[in-house]
Formats: structure tokens, C-alpha cells, sequence
């Protein structure tokens, strides 16, 4: 005996398999961003300088800034 698959069995079967790889993508997501050894403090897991702050830099802008907006008032 041949074993018939409906179309409501396919559409069951390729809604079950979207659930589990977006699951699976959901997981990875958070298992990178909370258990990476590789990201250094970074929630982005690049590895970059994202997690140093330059307060030099951040310093001048805010002078900046200040300056503009005292120029335009």
C-alpha cells in the first residue's frame, strides 16, 4: 500500500519545519550573545573596540555641539 500525503499534511509539515529553524535561529542569537567566549563584552560578538569608550573623544564632541548651539542662539 502506497502511503498518500495530502497537501494539509505538506502545508503541517512545512509550518513545522519554519517553527524549528526559526527556533533554531532565535537560539543561536542568544547563545552568541549571552555565552560567546569570542565576543569580548561586545553584544555584538565582532570583537571590535565597540566595548571602550573614548572619553577624550566624546568630550570634544559635546564642546562642539555646545559651541554650535551657542553660535546659533
Amino acid at each position: 500500500m502506497l502511503l498518500a500525503i495530502t497537501s494539509v499534511e505538506i502545508q503541517y509539515f512545512l509550518i513545522g519545519a519554519l517553527f524549528v529553524g526559526a527556533a533554531f535561529y532565535v537560539g543561536r542569537i542568544f547563545w552568541r550573545a549571552f555565552f560567546s567566549r569570542t565576543a569580548a563584552g561586545c553584544a555584538k560578538g565582532c570583537g571590535g573596540a565597540c566595548g571602550q569608550l573614548d572619553v577624550e573623544r566624546l568630550q570634544a564632541t559635546i564642546e562642539a555641539r555646545a559651541a554650535r548651539e551657542k553660535a546659533t542662539a
